[in-house]
């Protein structure tokens, strides 16, 4: 069971993660939690009935139920481990909020905790230690002559290859965390646990089988629907594995079926798929029937799952306006849904270029006005473009202490070094100098005086007609120019006139 859990949750990772597929996360997470919740109740049961069974024949019997409560131990110094693990995630993540008279993360979909709790800071690594540590101790409280034929019962374990073939992947946890957001993060925590409980499951039922009991039944049974994906587009096939949760050796006679249709039972498993012929929410029931182990009685179960059906579509946005700038950087957030973002094969027309920042985040840099396009293609995806336009950096605003004119007081005036180019709620990060003016006094009952000036800040000859300055002035700047990033050359900003108070 625990193995198909994890192919779902692996399946689901592969996607984008948007706001689609969080609820699958979300659902494969508390699928999880039950299983762990049956696990925890069986695990319960069994180191006492090895103590009672052991009594039988305390020299031959008496290691495995000296032994049998650090076997629980050992998993639960994993298991608390885990959730200290997850607890600091979300505490530096902003913790819990209230939903619904329910608690909720507050930042589900907050990335950089993940990233540097779990990769930057060390914690995945120390994680992945950690299971490959419990593992071995798990090993261990089996006899030595048996372990290499047990370990295939051991669930607990760390896929230390995928990784080392994945492109751009440093370390186990840089594959499995880095960038990945924390409401995905949960069901994979979630399923270590479960690892865990399995595991220890596994040898506590070997101990329990050599004290000469019987592999615990269960009186509780759950119908488990496994898919590959919960959201899926048209053309692709939705594919599910339908079995029974907490099923043990005991469970005969065991008959799965969807919707009345009988599916193929291997190993207690059956496989159900179904055709995506159009969008919107698919339901379907499944039902499974078996005789009860406990009771010796025909039982049937069943329950009914949803999945949802969505078209492939493509979405380019700018992050901070539907424009690109020349001369600054625009950074883009490209992604598919149903596709991940390292199938997406990215391109541009003319007049603008794109650099990949990993994932599904790119810099756009613009080159000349106009219009051009982004294009998107790959992962089953049709050549989709999107058009943008390509605009200057707006006019920036000519400014002396902070305004454009009017009337302004004697003292002030002086005390100014010159002009500044202010782009007034430009989003970016862009800096605009002035190239140059000139400037006027006019004085009562005085012919007008002026000065050329190079640059913003005021030369000698403009700062002798600034410190003339007196009640009743007027002061003109003229012929404005600035020039900002992008820009082959100076452009004229406008005029200031002030009036000396």
């Amino acid at each position: 069971m625990i193995t198909i859990m994890y192919l779902v949750l692996t399946a689901l990772l592969a996607l984008n993660v948007s706001a689609e597929i969080f609820n699958a996360f979300k659902l494969v997470n508390k699928g999880l939690e039950k299983s762990n919740e049956v696990l925890d109740r069986q695990n319960s049961r069994i180191p006492d009935k090895v103590k009672q069974l052991a009594e039988k024949d305390p020299e031959t019997y008496g290691e495995y139920a000296d032994r049998v409560d650090d076997i629980v131990k050992t998993g639960d110094e994993f298991v608390t481990y885990v959730e200290t693990v997850w607890d600091t995630l979300v505490r530096d993540a902003g913790g819990y909020i209230e939903k619904d008279g329910k608690k909720a993360l507050k930042n589900k979909k907050n990335k950089d905790a993940t990233t540097r709790l779990l990769v930057d800071k060390g914690k995945g690594e120390e994680l992945k230690e950690k299971i490959i540590q419990a593992r071995a101790d798990f090993l261990d409280f089996i006899e030595p002559e048996e372990r290499e034929a047990f370990e295939s019962k051991i669930a607990l374990e760390v896929d230390d290859k995928s990784w080392k073939e994945a492109k751009q992947k440093e370390s186990w946890a840089d594959f499995n965390f880095r960038q990945m957001p924390i409401g995905a993060v949960q069901p994979i925590l979630t399923k270590f646990k479960n690892d865990a409980k399995a595991t220890e499951s596994a040898v506590l039922n070997h101990y329990l089988e050599k004290v000469g009991g019987e592999d615990v039944v269960f009186d509780k049974f759950q119908v488990v629907s496994a898919p590959e994906k919960s959201y899926i587009v048209t053309g692709d096939t939705y594919k599910s594995n339908i079995f029974l949760g907490a099923a043990s050796d005991n469970v005969d006679d065991l008959r799965i079926a969807v919707n009345g249709r009988a599916l193929n039972v291997e190993d207690g498993v059956a496989e159900y798929t179904a055709r995506a012929s159009s969008t919107g929410i698919k339901k379907y029931t499944a039902s499974i029937s078996f005789k009860n182990p406990v009771n010796d009685e025909e039982t049937q179960v069943e329950r009914q799952f949803e999945y949802e059906v969505g078209e492939r579509s493509v979405s380019v946005s700018a992050d901070k306006m539907n424009v690109f700038y020349i001369g600054v950087d625009n950074p883009v957030t490209i992604s598919a849904a149903g596709v991940s973002s390292n199938e997406l094969n990215v391109s541009t027309g003319d007049g603008i270029s794109i650099q990949s920042k990993g994932g599904s985040s790119y810099m756009v840099i613009a080159k000349k006005p106009g219009t051009s396009t982004v294009n998107v293609s790959g992962g089953g995806l049709p050549p989709t473009s999107k058009e943008f336009r390509v605009k200057r950096i707006p006019d920036p605003v000519p400014k002396l202490s902070g305004k454009r004119g009017g009337g302004i007081p004697n003292g002030v005036f002086r005390a100014q070094l010159g002009l500044i180019a202010d782009l007034e709620d430009f989003d970016f990060e862009a800096r605009c100098e002035i190239q140059g003016f000139t400037l006027v006094r006019v004085a009562r009952r005085q012919d007008p005086e002026s000065a050329v000036n190079s640059g913003g800040r005021f030369s000698a000859a403009a700062q002798q007609l600034v410190n003339k300055a007196a009640p009743g002035d007027r002061y003109f700047f003229e012929g404005i120019k600035a020039r900002c990033p992008g820009d082959v050359a100076g452009r004229n900003v406008g005029s200031m006139t002030f009036l000396i108070r």
